[in-house]
């Protein structure tokens, strides 16, 4: 089980235990998730997070199948490709063997199918009788909840919970329920059609008599319920059938309103099709817009720099989800300063979140904004989502948002003056660390000491650097001309002074961080590697830290490790230093290939693309440990990772858009490949469906021996496509 801690300088994720299974599967829709073992089961043993959880919290804990008192035996499970559908196949074990109506084993097939739609889990299961006989057999189902909020799961420690509500059990139906401190009242209503035979305060029992190839359904469906609140869930879907309509038919249109990808290697359109499925389910439809979720089970909720870096990655593919994060972002903005929430006006949420725990603010996060770089990255993704899309109107409308968040940038973000933007925790109970490296440990002195605030991160500079020359260009179409240049001017300052007060010529790179007293943190991390993808780098610099990065000290095989072997905390199995995050080896090379190095950025893409042979379901995880590769094993797994996550899911997009030198013009309606290179393992590529302006091509991209050569199939609209050299 994972122990509980109190209330520190961390938030970590504390696990005392292996998870229950490293084959659990995975269903999200909109502000629910479920986890459930390869049984189709939840059950609290291992680290307990498996159940079904809604808005933050546990409504229910604990669920098996059984027959005849005992489990069945695995077959196969998996869930569909679409992310829709989970499916289990079981047989029953060997029953009675030494008494009356003995069955043996493989004579009864059970079938399980689960989905969740707005706020329930629908279940059908079949059992069909292969024998030659009449069976008669019983099925129950064994129910619990805990009502535990995810950071209970997590390891976060309450002196004092809510109230259990005395179970009702009755006919058709069985209601669990809790009463929090926080005066909300939570159901969990699970209705069974056909009625069970008998019901009790955890439990539905079944008598079934199958004739010879004889079979028989039953269906239970489990609601999330608040008081007080409307339950979608009842009034949209009333039965198994009808959710699985509505949820094939939503699903299959988001697949499908979006540019899609298909490659002359298999085992890569599997990892993509995985990858959009993910991000599909990932995606929760905000009053804003479409907002993609961080990742299950510890991130399900919004966060504002992997919304943004989410979006960024797949913003060729699908535009309209960044419009989704700058909307939700702008309208989320800080407004006034809270020591407590890290809020400082124009601040760009770090992460929101529901639940009993933020209702009671027992955690600092119910809104909370704790991050040093979500601002300039949303400065940084209006200006890309423009270059993208020429939708001028849009940026209009969050234009004050932007220049809220240059004055955050300028003012709290610099609050020496000193010309970097730097952090240091206000709240007493907030992060510590507020980059993206935001485990406890992870900003240090070249002897290990830790670093002491105010932290100016190495990548935070290049986030700034863009994003002001992000924002001079729509200041210039705006109108706003003399604003237009001094953010040019600010940002080449910056860059002057960036590469003389980070880089480290013994090391080779940039340093990681400058520290309270601007000491270098003379440590050699992936954090370099953001420079390039931001252009703060110079060329020189930038091609040492190119090659440094695919080095045997940072390179093991399947990606970058987020810190060089030879420091003194490096540790592969550690969170941030020493593991492979997909997502940071997905910006850097798009930061090697606007630099010229497309070669090595390919060398990231193929270690990646091995690594997605390997897990599971071609699901690239949060991030991996960062043992060096060995012949014929795969990637070492690292066990509380979340898995799907959306930066994870969208780096595949970015990897390819990387190596192609994939960009758009929208002002002209021209799709532009620069120097187009496609790895080893790609023979031809079809992007099919591709936008701009209203325009839609497809196109079919084959490699040669020095080049790659660029067909289009179809073209609808004013659009062109442009190779520039």
């Amino acid at each position: 089980m994972v122990d509980k801690i109190q209330l520190g300088e961390q938030w970590y994720i504390l696990a005392t235990s292996s998870p229950a299974d490293d084959r659990r599967r995975v269903l999200k829709h909109e502000d629910m998730f479920a986890l459930f073992d390869r049984f189709g089961d939840i059950q609290p043993i291992g680290m307990g997070e498996e159940g079904i959880y809604y808005e933050g919290t546990r409504f229910l804990s604990h669920q098996e199948l059984r027959i005849e008192g005992v489990r069945p035996m695995f077959l196969n499970s998996t869930v569909k490709d679409d992310n829709g559908l989970f499916i289990i196949e079981l047989m029953n074990p060997d029953l009675h063997p030494d008494g009356k109506n003995t069955v043996a084993k493989g004579l009864l097939h059970l079938f399980r199918a689960k989905l969740l739609w707005n706020t329930a889990c629908y279940e059908h299961v079949r059992i069909v009788n292969y024998g030659l006989k009449e069976i008669e057999t019983s099925v129950s189902m064994e129910f619990d909840a805990d009502y535990t909020d995810i950071f209970e799961v997590r390891g976060f420690d309450r002196d004092k919970r809510g109230e259990r509500l005395q179970a009702q059990p009755g006919g058709r139906e069985l209601l669990l329920g809790y009463r929090g401190l926080d005066r909300t009242v939570r159901k969990t209503r699970i209705t069974f059609d056909p009625a069970p035979v008998n019901i009790a305060s955890n439990r539905a029992d079944f008598k079934l008599t199958l004739p010879p190839k004889g079979e028989a359904h039953l269906y239970a469906t489990i609601h999330c319920e608040l008081e007080g609140r409307q339950v979608p869930a009842t009034a949209d879907a009333a039965d198994y059938f009808s959710a699985l309509t509505q949820a094939n038919a939503v699903i299959g249109s988001r697949l499908n309103d979006r540019c899609k990808i298909v490659t002359s290697n298999t085992l890569v359109n599997q990892w993509l099709e995985r990858s959009a499925s993910d991000l599909v389910m990932l995606t929760s439809t905000l009053p804003e817009g479409d907002y993609p979720y961080a990742g299950v089970p510890w991130y399900s909720t919004t966060f504002g720099r992997d919304g943004i870096l989410t979006a960024r990655e797949c913003l060729w593919i699908d535009p309209h989800l960044a419009k989704g994060v700058l909307a939700f972002l702008a309208a989320t903005q800080a407004a006034e300063e809270n020591a407590e929430q890290d809020a400082e006006p124009g601040k760009i949420l770090h992460e929101a979140r529901k639940g009993e725990l933020a209702a009671l603010d027992e955690i600092p996060f119910r809104r909370y904004y704790g991050t040093v770089d979500a601002t300039p990255l949303f400065v940084g993704l209006a200006g890309a989502y423009y270059e993208r899309t020429g939708d001028l109107d849009f940026i209009r409308s969050i234009w004050p948002n932007i220049r809220r968040a240059l004055d955050w940038i300028d003012h709290y973000g610099d609050s020496d003056g000193d010309g970097f933007v730097e952090y240091a925790r206000r709240s007493g109970t907030g992060l510590e660390q507020q980059g993206w490296k935001d485990s406890h440990d992870s900003v240090f002195h070249q002897d290990g000491r830790l670093a002491q605030a105010p932290i100016a991160l190495c990548e935070v500079q290049g986030y700034v650097y863009e994003a002001k020359l992000h924002a001079a260009q729509l200041a210039k179409l705006l109108g706003h001309h003399v604003l237009a240049q001094r953010l040019k001017d600010d940002a080449q300052l910056l860059k002057k002074n960036f590469n003389e007060a980070f880089w480290n010529e013994e090391l080779g790179s940039y340093v990681i961080a400058l520290d309270g007293s601007k000491r270098q943190c003379a440590v050699s991390s992936s954090n370099a590697g953001h420079a390039l993808w931001t252009g703060i780098a110079t060329r020189d610099h930038a091609e040492k830290v190119a090659d440094q990065l695919l080095s045997g000290d940072f390179f093991c095989g399947w990606g970058i490790r987020t810190l060089s072997s030879k420091e003194i905390r490096y540790n592969p199995m550690a969170y941030h230093n020493g593991s492979v995050w997909p997502h940071d080896n997905a910006l850097i090379a798009a930061g090697m290939a606007q630099y010229g190095f497309t070669d090595k950025a390919m060398a990231v893409f193929a270690g990646l693309f091995e690594a997605s042979l390997f897990v599971d379901q071609h699901r690239l995880p949060e991030l991996f440990c960062g043992f060096s590769k060995r012949p014929g094993e795969g990637p070492t797994l690292y066990p509380v990772a979340c898995s799907p996550q959306a930066w994870a899911a969208a780096s595949v997009y970015y990897l390819l858009q990387s190596c192609l030198g994939l960009s758009f013009d929208p002002d002209k309606s021209e799709i532009r490949f620069r120097h187009p290179q496609l790895p080893s393992f790609l023979e031809t590529v079809e992007i099919r469906d591709l936008s701009i302006k209203g325009a839609t091509v497809d196109l079919r991209l084959q490699r040669y021996p020095n080049n790659v050569g660029i067909n289009v199939m179809r073209k609808e609209g004013d659009a062109e496509v442009v190779v520039v050299t």
